[in-house]
């Protein structure tokens, strides 16, 4: 079992950066990959990021490829989203998610694990 809290968001201007925290409290943090999720107002939850339980590979989707980073540090039990060139289009509620031995191409209903989200609002 795993609990997340995910904080870091906020409200950004176009063209800036935030990075996003993923606090797991519980056991195994190093045995649950971790996904990055958002929602926009009348949207259905997308994916955005994700690492494997390794943490040796990485996915990401076509709308952030080159602008967003996941990454996690297992001491700190602690997963991370950088998010650089912010677009409005960005604007959402982020969501992160666990799920145990997950590969970085697990879809969305293998997340077992979620934390409440929190908003980033991008202003153009």
């Amino acid at each position: 079992q795993v609990q997340l809290v995910e904080s870091g968001g906020g409200l950004v201007q176009a063209g800036g950066s935030l990075r996003l925290s993923c606090a797991a409290s519980g056991r195994d943090f190093n045995l649950f990959g971790i996904g990055w999720f958002r929602q926009a107002p009348g949207k259905e939850r997308e994916f955005v990021a994700s690492i494997n339980w390794t943490g040796g590979s990485t996915y990401y989707a076509d709308a952030v490829k080159g602008r967003f980073t996941i990454s996690r540090d297992n001491a700190k039990n602690t997963a991370y989203l950088q998010m650089n060139s912010l677009k409005s289009e960005d604007t959402a509620v982020y969501y992160c998610a666990a799920a145990k031995f997950a590969s970085e191409r697990w879809g969305i209903t293998r997340y077992a694990y979620w934390g409440q989200g929190t908003q980033v609002t991008v202003s153009s």
